[in-house]
């Protein structure tokens, strides 16, 4: 199975294999969820490109700050004198880990700007909160971004022949295939090797909680009810440790930028009453809500409502990551019991997306009223009666946009 990985190459691996092919422009930053194979993304273009290359990931040092980039650095700069006919590939692995990363890096390009050296830095990043701040406050003008989400379905049933309803329960993890025949030891794998990192790591230790155990129980709650709107202030009644609802709409925030659960909110004219409406939780992986979950796969396939759930969560998270990746919005609409479980949009295109596993009421109410009041670009019915899952999962999302 892990052989198949490596020899496995996903879209990214050719953006970034041209951009390494181009004369030295941008700093290159490449970021996403742990777990999603950007380390690996980046070693097969690098033996691809030929090229010579510094390796370096602040994930193995103690400690990092600028002085580590220097040195980094250095050692690529040493390459460019060895091979001053060749552009020499920086890597930094694990960058939002380095303290006031961004203007290290905007110096030391600065300075190889403009002398010449033909250094070509590669970032990766598991924090998105982080990376971005980084990239406006210091880099403004000086990268582009490739933005790595979670596996899709036809990707990891080309890379690891995952079979449909395997993919809807068991999601996009690529490093945790060859567990799936021991369904106890993957669920543990998940979630200690998977979630705990996540969240230690990229939310934890990289932003300031003031309740720990809240968020924790956040994700947990937000998990298991993915594909649900819950109003914050009935989501407080639900949770063991105190808190408000600002504390929970910022902390749903931070489990959004490390690709673990997001909130996808009301679509409406108004984007004052966007930001102030109930979130719909929305998991980035099933694997999340399974990991999490007593029942097993068998279990789960075989009743109706429960494998309904994680039939809408798996549209839903393929809907997330291609949002992601393309820099789409992604909310839901409700207007008293007529509702439309996603609604895909970018600029002034709008797409009603209603999924129906044999399980929901009747799913063409709520489009209707929602084509009337908004007119979209295109309405789409996901499951029973409409478009089979595995054509939706084989269609990318800005293509429902065109």
């Amino acid at each position: 199975m892990l052989n198949m990985k490596s020899k496995y190459k996903r879209a990214q691996f050719g953006t970034l294999l041209e951009r390494l092919g181009q004369p030295r422009r941008f700093v290159q930053i490449l970021f996403g969820p742990r777990q999603v194979g950007k380390t690996t993304l980046v070693e097969q273009v690098l033996e691809a490109a030929n090229l010579p290359f510094v390796f370096a990931s602040a994930d193995a040092e103690a400690r990092t700050d600028g002085f580590w980039i220097a040195q980094q650095w250095d050692r690529a700069r040493l390459k460019a004198e060895q091979r001053p006919d060749q552009t020499v590939v920086l890597v930094l692995d694990e960058i939002q880990k380095v303290a006031n990363w961004s203007e290290m890096v905007k110096k030391l390009w600065d300075e190889d700007s403009r002398s010449g050296r033909m250094i070509q830095p590669v970032l990766l990043g598991s924090s998105s909160l982080l990376i971005q701040k980084g990239m406006s406050e210091s880099l403004a003008g000086r990268f582009e971004l490739i933005r790595i989400p979670h596996w899709s379905y036809p990707e990891m049933n080309a890379a690891f022949g995952i079979a449909l309803d395997q993919y809807i329960f068991f999601g996009g993890y690529p490093g945790a295939v060859d567990l799936l025949p021991d369904e106890s030891r993957w669920k543990n794998y998940v979630r200690d090797a998977l979630i705990e990192p996540a969240i230690t790591k990229d939310v934890l230790l990289m932003t300031r909680i003031n309740k720990p155990a809240l968020l924790r129980q956040l994700f947990h709650l937000g998990a298991l009810h993915s594909g649900k709107l819950v109003s914050y202030t009935k989501l407080l009644g639900q949770l063991q440790d105190a808190g408000n609802t600002t504390t929970l709409a910022h902390y749903l925030e931070l489990l959004n930028t490390a690709g673990l659960l997001g909130g996808l909110q009301k679509f409406t004219a108004s984007a004052i009453r966007t930001r102030a409406s109930s979130p719909k939780f929305q998991v980035y992986n099933t694997a999340l809500i399974s990991a999490l979950s007593q029942e097993s796969f068998q279990e789960i396939r075989e009743t109706p409502n429960r494998w309904g759930h994680f039939f809408e969560s798996a549209v839903g998270a393929h809907l997330i990551n291609q949002a992601f990746e393309h820099g789409l919005e992604l909310g839901y609409w409700r207007n008293g019991n007529d509702e439309v479980d996603f609604v895909l949009s970018r600029e002034n295109r709008v797409v009603a997306i209603e999924v129906k596993s044999g399980r929901k009421r009747d799913a063409l109410k709520g489009m209707a009223r929602f084509s009337a009041q908004f007119n979209p670009h295109r309405t789409l019915l996901v499951g029973t009666g409409g478009m089979p899952i595995e054509e939706f999962f084989e269609t990318p999302a800005a293509d429902l946009l065109k």
